[in-house]
C-alpha cells in the first residue's frame, strides 16, 4: 500500500515580515490618522482664516479706525500750514486764527500737556500746550482718518455750548483738506498742526481719534481713543472727566 506524501508545512516567515492577510485594522486606523494630518495640514496652508469670527471683526473694526501707525509719512519740514491760500481758506470756513495761551506760572503741570508748541493751521501764532489750562477738550484727528469725519459735528457743537475745544490736525500730508472738512463738519474753534506726530510720543497716541481732557490745573485728567458716536457720548464724557456740563 502506497503512502500518500505528508503535507508540508508552510515555510516560516522570516522576523517583521508582515503578511498580506494580516489584519487590517490597524493599518487602516493609521491611515486616518494620516489623512486627518494631511487635511489639517492643507486647510493651514491654504490661506483659510483659523482666528474666529470675533478676531476678524477685531480687525476690520480696527481697519475702519484711524490709526497713528497707518498715517501717512510726512518729512519734516514738507508741509505748510500757514501760507497765503490756507490763511484764506480758513477765514471763508469761519475758522478762527489761534490765540496765544493765557500766560501761566511759567512751570509745565505735573499729568499736564507736553512742552511743546504747534502752529496754528491756516496761520496765526503757534499755541504752546503747557500753558493751557481748562476745562478743554482737545482733539486729535486727520482728514485721512474717517472716524474722525463722523465725530468732528459733536465737538463743533459742544463748543458752541460754550465748552472750549481745541483740535490738533495730526501728521496730515494735506491741510487743505483738513481745512476743507473742518468747514463741512462746522468746526468753528482754533486748529492747530501737528504735521511731524511731535505728540505722538508724549501723549502715547495710538490712534486716531483720540480726546484728552484738561482741568482748570492744567492736568489732563483723562485720554481716550475712541470715536464719539452721539454728541449725548461726548457730553458724558466731559461731565465725567472735568465736572462741567455745556
Amino acid at each position: 500500500m502506497r503512502r500518500r506524501p505528508r503535507a508540508q508545512a508552510p515555510a516560516a516567515r522570516p522576523a517583521g515580515q508582515m503578511s498580506v492577510l494580516a489584519p487590517a485594522g490597524p493599518v487602516l486606523a493609521l491611515l486616518a490618522v494620516l489623512a486627518l494630518l494631511l487635511a489639517s495640514c492643507a486647510a493651514g496652508g491654504s490661506g483659510a482664516d483659523a482666528s474666529g469670527p470675533a478676531t476678524r471683526a477685531e480687525r476690520s473694526a480696527a481697519a475702519e479706525r484711524g490709526s497713528a501707525g497707518d498715517a501717512p509719512d510726512v518729512e519734516p519740514g514738507s508741509v505748510e500750514v500757514g501760507g497765503a491760500e490756507l490763511r484764506a481758506a480758513r477765514r471763508d470756513a469761519g475758522i478762527p486764527a489761534c490765540k496765544p495761551a493765557p500766560a501761566a506760572d511759567g512751570t509745565v503741570a505735573d499729568g499736564g500737556l507736553p512742552d511743546v508748541t504747534l502752529p496754528c493751521l491756516g496761520g496765526g501764532p503757534g499755541i504752546h500746550l503747557a500753558a493751557l489750562r481748562g476745562p478743554l477738550v482737545i482733539n486729535l484727528w486727520a482728514s485721512w482718518c474717517a472716524p474722525c469725519r463722523t465725530e468732528l459735528p459733536h465737538f463743533a457743537r459742544l463748543h458752541t455750548a460754550g465748552v472750549d475745544v481745541l483740535g490738533v490736525d495730526f501728521q496730515e500730508p494735506r491741510p487743505d483738506r483738513a481745512i476743507e472738512l473742518a468747514a463741512d463738519t462746522g468746526v468753528a474753534y482754533p486748529l492747530v498742526a501737528d504735521v511731524d506726530g511731535r505728540l505722538r510720543a508724549p501723549l502715547r497716541i495710538t490712534a486716531l481719534p483720540t480726546t484728552l481732557f484738561v482741568d482748570e490745573r492744567g492736568v489732563v485728567t483723562a485720554t481716550l481713543t475712541q470715536e464719539f458716536s452721539s454728541y449725548g457720548e461726548l457730553v458724558a464724557a466731559v461731565e465725567r472727566h472735568l465736572g462741567v456740563s455745556p
